[in-house]
């Protein structure tokens, strides 16, 4: 694998990382009612930013 390859999947994991983090991050504000606060709303936007990369990679076939 060459080191541009390495550092693609490095990036992709990071994003997946990051992505199951803010879901996780969302759903205990929820249970909490939380819904309508500033924090919410900033992770319901980092979500959508990070399921558009990984829509992108699924497109171009760079997700299994």
């Amino acid at each position: 694998m060459s080191e541009r390859e390495e550092k693609f999947e490095k990036m992709l994991q990071g994003v997946q990382e990051e992505y199951d983090v803010t879901i996780s991050k969302m759903e205990k504000l929820k249970t909490e009612g939380k819904t309508k606060t500033v924090t919410y709303r900033q992770l319901m936007s980092t979500k959508l930013t990070l399921q558009n990369m990984l829509s992108r990679y699924e497109i171009y076939g760079l997700l299994d």
